[in-house]
């Protein structure tokens, strides 16, 4: 092993949401699998198998975001070597290792983060609900320490350039460690609750209705999605007054009724007397929230 990281750079492997790492590792493998029409091994190391340091020059820091049914931030630190990589792959240029990382190849490899982040996205929708990640090119390492660093590895084990650092802020653990422990009360709980519900008594009724009483004059944003697309930062600057962007929905199908991020319902526009409305056609199901 080369020299030994600094101590705040170690992972806590007592805090570290392994789930949430296994999703950003399948993703990986999952978009670059598609991209090269083959498998591409992806692997997740919790000690640090070279130093990283110098081979961040003329690589990339990268921020991700995370909002909504889990909070917190996430640093990603690539490497000059890793940033080639993944951007050849995803411009399908012929594999060059040593190659002058230029402009295009930095935008390639953020726009390729940008997708596997979508579908991390959507893959940790279905198991703690809706996430929002937003990913940013930033210049340095965040100021915040991380309390979890883990190394993805891209591709053949042997090639050490393709090594990417993940640092999960305090906020980040925290709040997996909240789920990963909320889901496992639930589970002891569906575990024990044939047993236990014959003993089980009502809740008051009156008291319930008293309660829900004090909630129901409490005002709820409510947002209309009409649909989404990816733009690149070049794409976004070239905007103009007149200039049409694309969605990913087709005219005829429902709009989303959102509250603070979860899919409530779907529908149709209308115009009442000369303001949009929604006409709904379906109440999404709590398991599809």
């Amino acid at each position: 092993m080369t020299e030994a990281a600094a101590p705040a750079q170690q992972p806590d492997t007592q805090s570290d949401p392994a789930e949430f790492l296994k999703i950003w590792r399948d993703s990986f493998s999952q978009v670059l699998g598609q991209i090269t029409g083959s498998t591409f091994p992806c692997g997740v190391e919790k000690e640090t198998p070279v130093d990283l340091t110098s081979a961040t020059e003329n690589g990339l820091w990268v921020l991700i975001t995370c909002s909504g049914a889990v909070r917190g931030e996430m640093s990603l630190r690539l490497p000059a070597a890793a940033v080639l990589a993944l951007a050849q792959i995803f411009m399908s240029e012929p594999e060059t290792p040593g190659a002058d990382v230029t402009g295009n190849h930095r935008e390639a490899a953020v726009e390729l983060l940008r997708q596997i982040a979508g579908i991390v996205s959507t893959t940790a929708k279905g198991r703690w609900g809706e996430v929002q990640l937003g990913v940013e090119v930033v210049s340095a390492a965040p100021s915040w320490p991380p309390a979890a660093t883990v190394w993805l590895r891209i591709g053949d084990p042997s090639v050490t350039g393709t090594l990417l650092e993940f640092g999960l802020s305090a906020a980040l653990v925290a709040q997996l460690r909240e789920k990963t422990q909320t889901e496992e009360v639930k589970t002891e709980a569906a575990k024990t609750a044939p047993a236990s519900s014959s003993a089980a008594t009502p809740s008051d009724p009156v008291q319930g209705r008293g309660t829900l009483d004090l909630l129901m004059d409490v005002q709820l944003a409510m947002t209309l999605r009409f649909g989404a697309r990816t733009l690149l930062l070049r794409e976004v600057l070239d905007l103009s007054p007149g200039a049409v962007v694309e969605l990913d929905r087709k005219v005829q199908e429902p709009v989303e009724l959102l509250l603070d991020g979860k899919l409530i319902a779907r529908g149709e526009v209308v115009v009442i007397e000369g303001n949009y409305g929604l006409r709904v056609t379906e109440v999404a199901s709590a398991g599809n929230g």
